[in-house]
């Protein structure tokens, strides 16, 4: 029994090992964060160990030092954004909690010690129930959740203290400075191999837009040609569900937002970059991905449309996927180099013209005496298609919108290339068709 609890142990001591080098593996700043945490952690407990401020901060067993301590292990982030959001908001509350404090003690002070502690409990229970009220507001939720709640502490520890006179404020001037000691440690860290949090919703933004189109390139040639499936095919069924985490991504990047606009301008990201409009293209691009999913579903359905119906409107419907993937990547890819995308609009309107006529050709008479139970796979697949054209069209436009607002570089004037829907369009099986 002991040799299998051993086993067991060691079993999970190895997948944790496992799984450690896997997440370094993947994104390696993490590692580097967690050395510049440790870094920052024992550069400011230097203060307390060494005394450097002469009493400055050793004062009362370590209090004041372990504040700055505190700040460093709740302040660090990984991103830059998350650190100063967190820091602004840290300092800014500990002023005015420490001014509140010393305020409400102030205005107390005249009454006696019965009257003054009815009169501060009044105010703690006035200023703690705003501030715990503002943390419901989703405006400022979103980037002052930390404030509100440092706020109550801070003027909690001050208001109910019992210090009085020049001791209150020297507790409240000795907990600002070791806050802002311990923001300055963790300022000078971050400037080793900083992550920016504008950077990564940029890139999570174009790689979502990327998988998606992924998925749309390869679908045509998945759904009409299932009989095929072989090694290779499960590879591109594999490759092609990633969509579904674009469909999950939404509290990512509103984090990351939030995070980018604390930061300062870094490589290609302005001062004001238009950081909101993020959130409108990650809409977008998850309204799409909702559509992939049930489009995803067509491909592993019980029922599908026999091989004659699919065969009709194989050409059309592979037309408009490829188009439209092909869009949705040069978009992507525009957004990675910000340039303005010079492809992205032709394969849009190869699609939308591909949308046009398979709606004409779902209107003609020639499904013969097919079963409404044997067209309907076939038609869901095609009104799923005609709605992804739009939503990528929306994608682009999108995309468009930012590179104005974000004034991306153009490219070097590239004529754009017979694409396969030009060809396709033309031979579409709508030609004898009476309108």
């Amino acid at each position: 029994m002991a040799l299998e609890n051993v086993k067991h142990r060691a079993k999970m001591v190895m997948n944790m090992a496992t799984e450690s080098k896997k997440i370094g593996a993947e994104d390696p700043r993490k590692i580097l964060h967690s050395l510049k945490v440790g870094l920052a952690m024992a550069a400011v407990s230097l203060i307390y160990y060494f005394d450097l401020f002469r009493d400055g901060y050793s004062t009362g067993s370590g209090l004041y030092a372990m504040w700055a301590v505190n700040t460093v292990a709740v302040v660090f982030e990984f991103s830059i954004g998350a650190t100063i959001g967190k820091g602004v908001n840290r300092t800014l509350a500990t002023v005015v909690g420490g001014a509140l404090g010393v305020g409400a003690h102030g205005a107390t002070s005249f009454a006696g010690n019965t009257a003054e502690s009815i009169m501060l409990a009044f105010i703690i229970f006035f200023i703690c129930g705003v501030a715990t009220f503002g943390r419901f507001i989703p405006k400022l939720k979103a980037r002052n959740d930390y404030f509100f709640l440092i706020v109550i502490v801070t003027y909690g520890l001050i208001a109910v203290s019992t210090f009085r006179g020049e001791k209150l404020i020297e507790m409240a001037e000795k907990r600002l400075s070791t806050v802002l000691v311990g923001y300055a440690t963790v300022l000078v860290c971050c400037c080793i191999c900083p992550c920016w949090a504008g950077q990564d919703l940029h890139t999570l933004v174009a790689t979502n837009i990327d998988t998606l189109g992924t998925f749309l390139a390869d679908f045509g040639d998945e759904y009409f040609e299932t009989a095929n499936s072989n090694d290779k095919s499960h590879e591109i069924r594999a490759s092609m569900e990633g969509y579904r985490a674009v469909i999950n991504s939404k509290s990512v990047e509103e984090s990351l937002v939030n995070f980018a606009k604390w930061e300062p301008r870094h490589g290609k990201f302005r001062y004001w970059h238009p950081w909101d409009h993020y959130v409108k293209i990650g809409a977008f691009t998850r309204e799409c991905a909702c559509k992939l999913d049930a489009l995803h579903a067509c491909l592993d359905s019980d029922m599908q449309a026999p091989s004659g119906i699919r065969e009709r409107m194989k050409e059309a419907c592979t037309a408009m996927s490829s188009e439209c993937g092909n869009a949705l990547r040069e978009a992507a890819q525009g957004m990675r180099t910000m340039t303005r995308s010079a492809l992205a609009d032709a394969h849009v309107s190869n699609a939308e013209a591909g949308a046009n006529n398979l709606k004409l050709l779902l209107q003609t008479p020639v499904w013969g005496d097919a079963r409404l139970l044997d067209v309907c796979p076939a038609a869901t697949v095609a009104s799923l298609l005609v709605q992804i054209v739009s939503c990528t069209a929306d994608v682009v436009d999108s995309v468009h919108q930012l590179a104005n607002l974000s004034k991306f570089s153009n490219p070097n004037e590239v004529k754009p290339h017979h694409t396969h829907a030009d060809v396709v369009l033309v031979n579409l099986p709508i030609g004898n068709v009476e309108r």
